[in-house]
């Protein structure tokens, strides 16, 4: 029996949750190889502004892992509470990456606390440096398996289904599912590339307030460089990401290209609105679906009316994916121009105007990230299980889950404002220049 109330607000909830939970996630997982990478630079270069940069962003980190925490075990508890079906259906093929996820964390985690109380405490900053090691491998890994139980969502494999039972349950089949390496893939560098950006934009801000220090120009010169590559290798994984939805979920592809007909030579629609299943407004790219989906031209994509209506996925994801693309174009043309304006001396990366450009990279990252799950969760509409049961199927019948979304929205806000706050006070109570000073205080003589 279906609660279609109870329906509605698990979704509300899942989707609120989710929405706040990427943003913590994002940078639980980028930002230890940003420090990895700043820590090893410092190292190879004997520069101590870099070491410097690893240290103040780990401090900023620390804050950032402890919302994750509360976040990640708040859609655990919603996994069981508002889609219990669901959990009994797949509960016990993808119980393994849920483990291992958890896993990971406390890997990661114990090498993260070693890692911040061993400041100063090695001769050599190289064996100090190798901690990060395994905490940024750690990090990684969780990504890796809570991404591995989303594609499982998207393509389940590993499992018979009897009278309604679950038999011969292939743990490792069903992880190593064919959703499995473009999603794991795209979650990993696209949090990599976020990262970096909010990082940069960090740097540029305070460079725009007024400080000429050189030890933003250097963050914000290796954080651009490292940006650029891996937002260049997000859109070369998300051209192998269309390439699996024109094979495995070919309405997920039609309804986020607004690609109503079936045909060959399809052209790629960008912006637009929607009068029926007219498109106006819309920039058209001929030939560009049919090389999206097949690397051919000329190849026939099958279009919206293989499908039945009520199987086919929500029509405004079509924007979901056009902020996500487009975002993600603007910071590699952004990266590519600043790495090339200092490498050629151009003027116009130290504007202000430019610079303003780099602060807003770091917000449009996260709301690239934003799009990108959406269009992944509500592209898998109607189906919460691909093809196996549908999403009011797996939802609970509850009655007071309206009352659950009122609780955990002031838990969100209580942890949204919390860490802003303390963030902001922690670096501007501390600034880089005074850092310095307390540092070259406790070491004597020349410290930089």
């Amino acid at each position: 029996m279906i609660n279609e109330s109870a329906v509605f607000w698990s979704r509300a909830l899942t989707e609120l949750t989710l929405s706040f939970h990427i943003i913590y996630a994002t940078i639980g997982v980028g930002v230890p190889l940003m420090i990895m990478i700043a820590q090893w630079t410092g190292y190879k270069k004997n520069d101590e502004h870099y070491i410097l940069m690893a240290r103040r962003w780990a401090r900023g980190f620390v804050i950032t892992v402890a919302v994750g925490v509360v976040t990640g075990t708040a859609i655990g508890l919603q996994l069981s509470l508002l889609w219990p079906n669901f959990m009994q259906l797949a509960g016990q093929t993808i119980a393994l990456p849920l483990f291992m996820e958890t896993f990971a964390f406390f890997f990661e985690a114990i090498f993260l606390g070693i890692y911040l109380y061993t400041w100063d405490r090695f001769d050599s900053q190289k064996k100090h440096m190798l901690l990060l090691i395994p905490v940024a491998v750690g990090a990684s890994m969780s990504a890796v398996f809570i991404t591995i139980v989303n594609a499982f969502m998207n393509a389940p494999q590993g499992f018979d289904i009897v009278d309604g039972q679950l038999v011969n349950i292939q743990p490792f089949l069903a992880m190593f599912n064919p959703a499995m390496p473009t999603k794991v893939a795209h979650v990993l560098v696209t949090a990599y590339m976020t990262s970096a950006f909010v990082l940069a934009a960090i740097a540029g801000y305070r460079m725009l307030r007024g400080s000429k220090h050189v030890y933003h120009k250097k963050s914000l010169l290796l954080l651009m460089k490292i940006g650029l590559i891996f937002s260049i290798a997000a859109a070369i994984i998300g051209d192998f990401s269309g390439k699996y939805l024109a094979e495995y979920q070919p309405e997920k592809l039609a309804a986020a290209e607004w690609h109503f007909e079936t045909e060959d030579k399809a052209s790629l629609i960008l912006f637009g609105v929607l009068d029926g299943e007219e498109v106006k407004y819309a920039i058209k790219v001929p030939y560009a679906l049919s090389i999206l989906a097949y690397n051919n031209p000329t190849a026939e994509v099958i279009g919206l009316d293989q499908f039945a209506e009520e199987d086919r996925p929500p029509l405004y994801i079509h924007y979901l994916f056009n902020i996500m693309v487009f975002i993600g174009m603007f910071m590699v043309l952004v990266s590519l121009l600043y790495v090339l304006g200092k490498a050629r001396g151009w003027q116009f990366i130290h504007t202000r105007w430019f610079r303003w450009v780099i602060v807003a990279g770091g917000p449009l990252s996260i709301i690239a990230i934003e799009a990108g799950w959406w269009l992944a969760e509500v592209g898998r509409q109607p189906w919460i299980l691909y093809g196996l049961m549908r999403t009011p199927e797996g939802a609970t019948t509850s009655d007071h889950v309206d009352l659950m979304m009122l609780l955990f929205t002031g838990v969100y806000a209580v942890l949204a404002i919390g860490s802003i706050v303390v963030l902001v006070r922690m670096f501007k109570k501390n600034p880089i220049e005074r850092e310095i000073e307390d540092r070259h205080s406790e070491k004597g003589g020349d410290f930089l």
